[in-house]
């Protein structure tokens, strides 16, 4: 019968136990556990619970299934309670707890043990439950926001900047707010601007300002990502070429150092003296004004292309935060808007550097439909590269032509091939040359293709009479030279962990840079040491920018000063 009567002790509520008063139970778990063995006996003694064992036990042998009970018996007498309880519990379920007693239980409310909280359910499960925790918020998707002090110091600036303007400031005042508030470079002011004003109204109101600018986090935004959400699209999760003609239109037109691109006398005196004789001197403006837009535009699409070639990483035309963040442009677009002098922000944005571009394509493009062909390109650098070099370039397989017309080669993919030949150390480089003569395109390079672009050197060596260098003395030079990982693979990976990979390619398919390599110069060697910061196209274009300059120069002088020009031509007028 014990065992019939066998209960999980772990779900009894001592509170509800009919019980006389009991001296506090020992705090050792063998003392605990003769405690439960107490009450449980002295519970089984009691006269109702003998009747209730019974009456369970046979409804349990009639096989009869007991519903259980939506709520728990009152706390009227103990008879009529223990009348209804055996048609309440189903057959295996726990049995039923003694009536609640006013007086008794070491745990009563008449107990000095007395509960705090509420008067039905098991301390045991109340100890089980999980104690919540507040965690503060960790991520934020626009940023940490910024602390007090931080925000009311830009709040004091920025009423002191809209001081005065209660409707709202118009586009040329609003640059104060885009250097001192905001922390960008000047020639962000337009684009700034437009991205606030949606409405197109010309203005911009203090609230407008506050509710883009602090609202939405920019203000604890590091650098990289305030200048790509201002650059980007508002749908958009990248930057286009697109994106970068704002800023660069505005810095062409307002930086100090092209100011003389504005009024620059040589340049009105070609275009706009000439011209008058023929056409009238609107005329003649209107045609100088346009050869500034032109130029500007090559200018500004120069910088453009410059920026994707070395942080486009992924080549899409997409620029991502990730990549904006791990280059140096960042650096580059504050290091311009606060030198006078352009021609010192080597990266990107020297005027020399553009000159030097646009004059390498207007010498080839010899019909100036601004497009190049295979035999334009094969005249670079005085004849310096091989044809299959030039096939290799013109079947697109190291980068797909802009150009829309078929076979040839428009300004951007020009500015690609510049780059890429001029600085053969660069990774963009060495992605693009290796691509090249990958011929199957596995992603390694072997001996024979190695031959395949060698083969027409050595034969312009023998035609040019000099002493021809065999490919196998050739080919464990550049062996040696790279130490490629695998013998007789040679990958791009072990080009990158090489600083004379550019070599490797000269040998393959330029041969006046060849011939240079093998002839060097000490001197330009130590000078190279002199300042390891400038690259190898860096170097390029302060070298071409001299020659172009003298050039010019000296076509100025066969033709006449500029003075004498302007006396001879001073009477008429």
């Amino acid at each position: 019968m014990e065992s019939a009567m066998a209960v999980d002790v772990g779900v009894l509520d001592p509170e509800l136990l009919q019980l006389p008063d009991l001296p506090s139970p020992p705090t050792k778990p063998v003392a605990c556990r003769m405690r439960l063995e107490d009450l449980f006996t002295q519970w089984l003694s009691l006269p109702d619970t003998h009747r209730l064992v019974l009456s369970l036990l046979e409804d349990a042998k009639a096989g009869l299934v007991l519903p259980v009970p939506s709520s728990s018996p009152g706390n009227g007498n103990s008879g009529g309670a223990m009348s209804a309880l055996p048609g309440m519990f189903a057959v295996g379920s726990t049995p039923p707890l003694s009536p609640r007693s006013t007086s008794g239980s070491p745990l009563s409310p008449k107990s000095p043990m007395k509960r705090t909280g509420a008067s039905t359910g098991s301390p045991l499960k109340r100890a089980s439950e999980p104690i919540r925790e507040h965690i503060p918020q960790f991520y934020f998707p626009n940023g940490p926001p910024a602390p007090q002090d931080m925000a009311e110091q830009c709040l004091k600036r920025i009423d002191q900047l809209f001081a005065g303007h209660s409707y709202g400031l118009p586009l040329s005042a609003f640059a104060p707010v885009t250097k001192e508030v905001c922390k960008l470079p000047s020639f962000f002011s337009s684009c700034l601007f437009k991205k606030i004003d949606v409405e197109d109204t010309g203005l911009v109101t203090r609230d407008r300002f506050i509710e883009y600018w602090l609202e939405q986090n920019m203000l604890t935004s590091d650098m990289a990502s305030r200048i790509f959400n201002v650059l980007k699209k508002p749908d958009k999760k990248y930057i286009t070429q697109e994106d970068f003609k704002p800023i660069l239109k505005e810095l062409l037109m307002t930086h100090r150092g092209l100011e003389f691109l504005h009024d620059t006398p040589e340049f009105q005196e070609r275009y706009g003296w000439l011209i008058c004789l023929v056409f009238f001197f609107v005329v003649a403006q209107i045609i100088l004004f346009l050869c500034l837009l032109l130029f500007f535009l090559f200018a500004a699409e120069t910088v453009m292309y410059r920026i994707f070639y070395h942080v486009n990483r992924s080549g899409n035309g997409r620029l991502l935060l990730r990549e904006l963040r791990r280059s140096n442009l960042v650096a580059a677009l504050l290091q311009v808007d606060e030198e006078e002098d352009i021609n010192k922000v080597l990266k990107y944005f020297s005027y020399e550097h553009f000159y030097v571009i646009y004059c390498k394509f207007w010498e080839l493009d010899t019909d100036h439909d601004f497009l190049i062909d295979k035999t334009d390109l094969l005249r670079y650098g005085n004849h310096a590269l091989t044809f299959r070099i030039v096939e290799r370039i013109f079947s697109q397989v190291p980068r797909k032509f802009t150009s829309s017309v078929e076979g040839k080669m428009g300004y951007e993919d020009f500015v690609w091939f510049i780059l890429s030949e001029e600085d053969k150390t660069s990774e963009p480089s060495l992605e693009y040359w290796f691509k090249c003569i990958d011929l199957d395109c596995d992603g390694v390079v072997t001996p024979n293709e190695m031959q395949y672009f060698y083969e027409e050197q050595l034969h312009r060596m023998e035609c040019l009479a000099q002493d021809p260098v065999l490919f196998e003395d050739i080919v464990c030079q550049m062996t040696d030279m790279i130490c490629p990982e695998k013998q007789g693979q040679l990958t791009l990976r072990d080009l990158k962990r090489c600083k004379l990979s550019g070599n490797f390619f000269n040998i393959l398919f330029n041969l006046n840079k060849f011939v240079a390599f093998e002839t060097r110069d000490p001197f330009l060697i130590r000078q190279e040491r002199e300042d390891p910061t400038l690259t190898e196209w860096d170097r390029f274009a302060h070298q071409e920018y001299i020659r172009l300059s003298m050039e010019e120069d000296a076509e100025d002088a066969s033709n006449g000063s500029a003075e004498v020009w302007d006396e001879s031509l001073e009477a008429p007028f």
